[in-house]
């Protein structure tokens, strides 16, 4: 084996691991960003985000968007003349 060869194959195992990591941090993402902004629905968009992982990220836009969206306590509906 070459020493390109070995470099080869380094570059190979740190793309495969960087990939790994970013997916792995996306799938994470929704659900930190909700429990960050206290989302009532917080552990549902966390495995939400985890679903969209085996679904190949198709929905992923809409948990990421559903993290951000706050629902209204029934509290605030009833001060709204």
């Amino acid at each position: 084996m070459s020493a390109i060869d070995v470099f080869a194959w380094i570059v190979l195992i740190v793309l495969v691991a960087s990939t790994l990591f970013v997916v792995i941090f996306l799938a994470m993402l929704p659900g930190m960003i909700a429990r960050r902004r206290n989302h009532p629905w917080k552990e549902a968009v966390a495995v939400g985000g985890w679903v969209t992982l085996f679904l190949g990220f198709v929905l992923w836009p809409v948990v990421l968007i559903w993290a951000y969206v706050d629902v209204p306590r029934n509290g605030a509906r009833e001060h709204q003349p």
